[in-house]
């Protein structure tokens, strides 16, 4: 066998390993259920998990620990503002909103990977405490603080 067929086997053998590999990564995306333990209780939202794909303005973690989101003025007003940046956002869907709680599923554009972002206000301190957490894998490679910076920065001009 020449040097060139070696080649060409090698490139398609590469290439099939590949497509197998990001086949089972959107597998994967979608068969990941919904967690059970979103919510707030308490006035607090779920502790990050152990693995480094999630952020939060109430988690011991300090290295995930993010400052929750000041407002001044009307909590319900807050709350909807909240909602309109949220919304602005390319692949968001709502899951629920009431009480000052809002669940939105955040879709990736490649993988179609699902983040759970949740959003809790609480008028007592003027803060908007959030969780932003990836449903599968080990890393986001920071896309989940990434999505809060951002999200904050919508929040803080509408």
């Amino acid at each position: 066998m020449t040097r060139h067929r070696i080649a060409l086997h090698l490139g398609r053998l590469a290439a099939g390993l590949l497509g197998a590999a990001i086949l089972s990564l959107a597998v994967l995306s979608n068969m990941a259920a919904r967690p059970t333990n979103l919510g707030a209780t308490n006035g607090h939202l779920a502790e990050c998990p152990a693995t480094p794909n999630c952020v939060s303005s109430q988690t011991e973690r300090e290295d995930r620990r993010m400052p929750p989101w000041a407002f001044s003025g009307d909590p319900q007003a807050a709350f909807e503002r909240l909602r309109q940046a949220v919304e602005a956002v390319p692949r968001t869907h709502v899951v629920s909103a009431s009480g000052g709680y809002l669940h939105v599923e955040c879709t990736s554009a490649f993988f179609r990977f699902v983040d759970d972002v949740e959003f809790l206000v609480d008028p007592s301190q003027s803060v908007i405490h959030f969780r932003s957490a990836s449903r599968v894998g080990r890393s986001d490679f920071g896309v989940n603080r990434r999505r809060m910076e951002a999200l904050h920065k919508e929040f803080e001009t509408e």
